[in-house]
């Protein structure tokens, strides 16, 4: 046996005749005897307060552990002896089976029904849910209906091919032990499904269950099926012996056997519970939370021990998985004496697994308990945990619980050595037994689920704890000291201490295990590890890549990187690769650093000088990518790489020019311009310097002037040595408008007339873009009076630089310089531009002119007759004569000039100007047609006409036309006299010009 379920307690005895059949009714006892008669027995104590004929309902429901004596005895009730009665409650009838099915109202026992049809049966089934009665007789089986009054109406009848021995509804269907077999009968067609044999011994035995299954014997076996007759996989009890009756009251089946009351539980493996000798037992009945065995002449009460007590038993025995599903039965409106008896339960039984070496087991039951993590890490004292005050608070906490008296023993039947605390059991078993336990693998693994189970609650608490206190610190003080008032309520740390404590602890048991990458995913997210123990813990056995997202999820950025520089470091040395278990490369603080660049600019400059010479190209990407300015860059670099700072440059420009300040292109061209010139300085020392000769900073040099467009010219220009770097000076004086002297540069000094060519095609597509009203095709009329007349340009060209020098001298900014700098730079311009202005007034007016001196002409030959530059000038005529104004040109050119020289140029230019001409003249044609057309639609519109007939009506006055004056409306169908119209149009004229004024 293992627990007290039921306790027994004789009810009667000596009962005159022999009891044939026993029924309970609220706290009285209906006795059927083998005489007929029906005796009712009612408890010792409320006899003598109750009249034969009182009312059942004034009394107790239940049944009453006590003497019951007899409170009334109806001779005669029944001609033969009652073979079976059973009390319908929610109908208030009681059903007897004698000669016959009969039915009787309670409490008065007046019959209402008798079944006639039903005699000579001996099994009957009742379907209270639906008012059905079931019952058998011969090979019978019939089905009545209640209609809810005094008569039954009959259903169905069915034949079945024995005699039933027991039967019972099973939902829509009924169960029939017939002999040797069991069957399923169809309640609506009579079909009949075999289940399976009877037992050899045992008559058939059809019990239901509250779930709407059955449970059927087979001798001494109970098989549960559903109510289609399949097995069902929870198993079957197995009795001592074949039982005659059986009983389900949750959670047990109670069983009626020759000997003895065998009661064993519902749940597999269907244990048993307890046995109660009562030897030659006939009758088992269930009596709403009691039962009655009945006796030939006594009756005994089976009377369930109370659930709390039954828990007390079954935990002292080590039985805790039945006292924890016999916690489940307590009633709802003891919840909190439920979760706390189930609380302690799940902590002894966890104690009780973790001994036995059960750990995971163990943790799922610490879990249910819902105990904190700080009542389990003491199984692990390997385990460094912070110094926090929560263990002690957990152990006031289980004082309390001692304290509590909906816990006290007395209130459920639980004893005081069942609510002794953990931490005592903890004693009893003694501290060094406890700490003497190796945390093996099995262990910290079943620490490791317990603890990623309760993380989701904590952490959100934390959260929500953190949330809650910056929200505090943002309304003010003021609440902050509302809060003192009222009994400490202030925001605690209690939530994150306890998140501290899990995930230290977690960390460690994931690094014990093995599980470094899941230490890594714990770091990497929302996280409350303690960084003191965990960074010794780290550090001590090298689990470098978890210290680091350490560092970054704590905000240590400088920590991070000093120890990310030196894993670096060590990775280069072969001697240090075989210690580490990964190699750690440059591009990793790159990587790092990208995560901060919002934050903290100024430590990304840094630590980005430890990997500029390993990794320039991805640092300066770095710089471009993280949004940190330019200018701070650029200065970073100056200081201390200025080697990186023109690369740096380039990258950004190169990304976006807009993003590059004026001052910034200045100085990415001041360097470019710096080691060029230290170049040349070089090769004029070596006399090797030649004007045509590119190094790859030049190239750079020359590409960084053409296509930028933010940097001051000046500044540059006056760095240019005289009598080098023509191409870079010509560049710079194109970009300060000084187009003649830079295609003289081109033409004489670099004799390079492909490349003024090309210069002339930019400043030309460039006036073009810009939609300007100034002629942009006078460029090539300029170099071509350079090719023309190159002595003159020459001398023009060496005084003009000199007065450019000049000028520059006196009023081009320096570098850093003040608003006084700036205003004379700006002095200086608008001279240069006045100087511009007068020499391109003076070419063009010369160019224009209608005819020349002879002088001139002399002065032509006789200066550049000799050098003049004539096959450059048919190549520039022949190549850009669509954007040469040819008058202009041919006024420029040599008289002795041969027109087939000039076929090239005059050809295309002819063709062009004899189709424009021709356009021209169609574009004239069709105007003019067009203006024909126009001139016929309205001399056609003139010549509408109106037709005035006899019967033609004046719109305004409704009368005739007739030979009066008349008008025509626009729409040409309204007709009107025109004295009608006049009228109108005076009166409109009145009323918009006069008001009415108003009667006095």
């Amino acid at each position: 046996m293992v627990h007290s379920a039921y306790d027994s307690f004789e009810l009667l005895k000596d009962n005159p005749s022999k009891i044939e059949s026993i029924e309970s009714y609220g706290s009285k006892l209906l006795i059927g005897c083998s005489d007929g008669s029906l005796r009712i027995y009612s408890p010792k104590s409320s006899g003598s307060d109750r009249s034969p004929t009182s009312d059942f309902h004034s009394m107790s429901m239940e049944l009453q552990k006590e003497p019951y004596v007899l409170e009334k005895n109806v001779t005669g009730f029944s001609r033969r002896s009652l073979v079976s009665m059973k009390v319908i409650d929610s109908r208030e009838l009681l059903l007897t089976l004698s000669e016959s099915i009969a039915f009787h109202k309670l409490p008065n026992l007046e019959t209402l029904a008798v079944i006639t049809k039903a005699k000579g049966a001996n099994v009957y089934s009742w379907d209270d849910r639906r008012g059905f009665l079931c019952f058998a007789r011969q090979k019978r089986v019939c089905i009545f209906r209640h209609d809810g009054g005094r008569g039954f109406v009959e259903v169905k009848e069915f034949g079945v091919p024995d005699t039933v021995k027991s039967m019972s509804w099973c939902g829509e269907n009924i169960c029939l032990g017939i002999r040797r077999e069991y069957v399923i009968l169809n309640a609506t067609s009579g079909a009949l499904t075999n289940v399976f044999p009877s037992g050899r011994l045992a008559p058939p035995l059809v019990v239901s269950l509250p779930s709407g299954e059955l449970l059927l014997g087979k001798d001494n076996i109970g098989v549960f099926v559903d109510q289609n007759g399949k097995l069902l996989q929870e198993g079957r009890i197995c009795w001592s012996e074949a039982p005659s009756v059986v009983v389900i009251q949750k959670p047990y089946a109670i069983a009626l056997l020759p000997r003895y009351i065998e009661i064993r539980s519902l749940w597999s493996p269907y244990a048993l519970i307890q046995t109660i000798v009562l030897r030659n037992g006939r009758h088992l009945i269930d009596s709403n939370h009691a039962l009655v065995v009945g006796l030939d002449n006594s009756a005994y009460g089976l009377f369930p021990v109370p659930l709390g007590a039954q828990i007390v038993q079954l935990t002292a025995s080590g039985n805790f998985e039945e006292a924890l599903a016999l916690c489940k039965l307590l009633p709802p409106e003891d919840s909190s004496l439920r979760s706390a008896k189930e609380s302690s339960i799940h902590i002894r039984y966890a104690h009780n697994l973790f001994d036995n070496g059960s750990y995971e087991e163990a943790m799922e039951h610490f879990l249910a308990s819902q105990v904190d993590v700080t009542y389990v890490l003491p199984f692990y004292p390997s385990i460094a945990l912070p110094k926090t005050t929560l263990i002690t608070e957990t152990e006031k906490l289980m004082d309390m619980t001692l304290d509590d008296p909906h816990l006290s023993g007395g209130s459920s039947g639980f004893s005081d050595e069942m609510e002794s605390p953990p931490h005592q059991l903890l004693e009893s078993d003694g501290n060094a037994s406890l700490e003497s336990k190796k945390v093996n693998h099995n262990t910290l693994m079943a620490l490791i689920k317990f603890l990623q189970k309760k993380r989701h609650n904590i952490i959100e608490k934390a959260t929500a704890e953190g949330t809650e206190e910056v929200v505090l610190d943002a309304v003010g003080d003021r609440y902050k000291k509302s809060y003192k008032g009222r009994g400490n309520i202030p925001i605690s740390s209690g939530a994150r201490e306890m998140a501290a404590i899990l995930d230290t602890a977690l960390l460690q048991a994931l690094l014990c295990t093995g599980q470094s990458f899941a230490a890594l995913e714990l770091l990497k997210g929302l996280n409350y590890c303690d960084v003191k123990i965990c960074e010794e813990i780290l550090q001590k056995n090298k689990h470098y890549s978890a210290l680091l997202e350490l560092y970054r999820c704590n905000s240590m950025h400088r920590e991070a990187l000093k120890l990310l520089h030196q894993l670096v470091e060590e990775s280069k040395t072969s001697e240090s690769q075989t210690e580490l278990t990964q190699k750690f490369k440059p591009e990793m603080i790159i990587d790092y650093l990208k995560t901060i660049c919002g934050t903290d600019p100024m430590l990304v400059l840094e630590f980005s000088m430890t990997v500029l010479e390993s990794c320039p190209t991805q640092t300066i990407e770095l710089f471009l990518s993280g949004n940190i300015p330019a200018d701070l860059v650029n200065s970073y670099l100056k200081q201390h790489a200025p080697n990186l700072q023109a690369t740096y440059l380039e990258l950004m420009l190169a990304m976006n020019e807009s993003s590059i300040s004026g001052n910034l292109q200045n100085e990415m061209l001041q360097i470019y311009l710096s080691e060029v010139l230290d170049w040349y300085a070089d090769l004029s020392a070596q006399h090797k310097w030649d004007e045509k000769t590119y190094s790859p900073t030049r190239k750079k040099l020359l590409s960084a002037l053409e296509t930028i467009s933010g940097y001051h010219p000046e500044i540059l220009l006056k760095r240019l040595p005289p009598d080098a770097l023509s191409e870079e000076r010509a560049i710079l004086l194109g970009k300060m408008n000084q187009h003649e002297l830079a295609l003289s540069l081109y033409v004489h000094k670099i004799h390079a007339p492909e490349l003024a060519l090309s210069y002339c095609d930019r400043v030309y597509e460039s006036v073009a873009n810009q939609q300007s009203t100034k002629s942009s095709g006078n460029i090539y009329l300029t170099l071509l009076q350079i090719y023309l007349n190159p002595r003159r340009t020459t001398k023009y060209f060496e005084k003009r630089i000199t007065n450019l020098t000049s000028l520059q001298n006196m009023g081009t900014p320096k570098l850093g310089s003040g608003p006084s700098s700036r205003v004379k730079g700006s002095r200086a311009s608008k001279k240069i531009a006045a100087i511009e202005g007068a020499e391109d007034a003076k070419i063009s007016l010369s160019n224009t002119e209608s005819s020349r001196s002879d002088g001139d002409t002399d002065e032509i030959g006789e200066e550049g007759s000799s050098s003049i530059m004539l096959d450059e000038a048919m190549d520039l005529l022949s190549q850009r004569w669509d954007r040469i104004n040819g008058a202009q040109a041919l006024k420029l050119l040599p008289k002795e000039t041969k027109l087939q020289n000039l076929l090239q140029f005059l050809g295309p230019l002819l063709r062009k100007s004899s189709e424009a001409y021709r356009n021209s003249s169609v574009i004239k044609s069709l105007r003019q047609s067009e203006n024909l057309q126009v001139r016929d639609e309205l001399y056609n519109q003139r010549k509408s006409s109106t037709k005035i007939t006899s019967d033609s009506m004046c719109s305004l006055c409704k009368k005739k036309i007739g030979t009066s004056v008349f008008a025509v409306y626009p729409n040409g169908k309204t007709l009107v006299h025109f004295v009608c119209f006049r009228d109108s149009q005076n009166m409109k004229a009145v009323s918009k010009g006069s008001p009415i004024r108003r009667r006095t």
